[in-house]
């Protein structure tokens, strides 16, 4: 055998090395440039909140833009759809709560997959809802609020982020476990809901409480109960829903991120080990906590699973109060 023979498999194998060396390199490299954070609801709303907060940090830790980009509509479909038919690259993530549970039972059919066209990265943190009302509302806590709702049926108005969002289910599940009759006002995202109800256009809501307790604190608005299985620590004169009158009440708010499906599992290892470090962070948790919530780490896998057991339980709220979308 020749020279040239001999350096033939020693050529091979060194390019197939360098091959395989460049793959995790790719994710070691990102990101490269800035990346887009898509949050499918207007700007005010707790996905906002929260998104805002978290590409903040990211940007701050790995040196390049993290872009939030509202893109609101159809119960969120719209942002989430963009996100899924996306190139698999990182460098477009979907910043989601609660609502994406819902929209396999709202939409007969959806311009994505929500198994198959997510790589699921990491849950964020959870919070529970809250029945807020107009300061104006001569009601002080949940039991009154039921008794005029039952007195005056049908002329109470709540207002909602839209037709299958986390207000709205919330709202219906409250009425029909309270046994109350109220009519729906939906809004194009939880900001101009809140306005609304500031405005005392609309009399009450039970929006997540990440978003309400600013209003509360300024006293705009009054909170009558928050939606968790026990008293939010940052508002321990603020009974749960469920000790103030409607008992078995619960209904929590959470939020995560999700990259294209195909997304490299380098990328979504990192980004995810990036996400842990922020969540565990003192000052995090101190956000988070002031705002009702609590931050909360899941991997992907375990998050997958929470995702499924969520959209199994809303499910049956949307098919017992028979919400359609629009």
């Amino acid at each position: 055998m020749n020279s040239i023979t001999k350096r033939k498999p020693r050529t091979l194998a060194a390019a197939v090395l360098c091959a395989l060396a460049a793959l995790p390199a790719a994710a070691q490299e990102w990101p490269a440039k800035p990346v887009r954070m898509i949050i499918p609801f207007p700007p005010g709303g707790s996905n906002d909140i929260v998104g805002r907060m978290i590409a903040q940090q990211l940007t701050e830790r790995l040196g390049k833009q993290f872009v939030v980009d509202n893109r609101g509509g159809a119960g969120g479909t719209i942002g989430t759809e963009l996100v899924a038919k996306s190139p698999p690259d990182g460098y477009s993530l979907l910043i989601i709560s609660v609502a994406y549970a819902f929209n396999s039972s709202m939409y007969a059919k959806l311009p994505y997959d929500p198994v198959k066209s997510f790589a699921p990265v990491a849950m964020l943190g959870t919070g529970p809802n809250a029945l807020a009302t107009h300061p104006s509302l001569p009601v002080k806590n949940v039991k009154e609020f039921v008794a005029l709702a039952k007195a005056k049926p049908g002329t109470l108005n709540y207002a909602s982020a839209g037709i299958g969002s986390f207000q709205h289910l919330g709202s219906e599940l409250f009425r029909i476990m309270a046994g109350i009759n109220v009519v729906h006002v939906p809004f194009k995202g939880g900001g101009p809901a809140m306005i609304d109800v500031i405005s005392g256009q609309t009399q009450f809501c039970t929006g997540s409480l990440l978003q309400l307790i600013p209003h509360y604190r300024s006293g705009k608005l009054k909170l009558l109960g928050t939606g968790g299985a026990k008293r939010v620590v940052a508002l321990p004169e603020v009974p749960t829903i469920a000790e103030a009158g409607v008992k078995g009440y619960e209904a929590n708010n959470w939020w995560g991120i999700l990259a294209p499906a195909g997304t490299s599992p380098d990328i979504v290892k990192k980004l995810h080990g990036e996400l842990v470090v922020i969540l565990k962070s003192p000052e995090t948790q101190k956000r988070f906590e002031s705002e009702g919530a609590e931050s909360f780490e899941m991997g992907p896998d375990q998050f997958a699973k929470y995702i499924a057991s969520e959209t199994a339980k809303w499910g049956r709220v949307v098919k017992e109060a028979g919400i359609k979308p629009e």
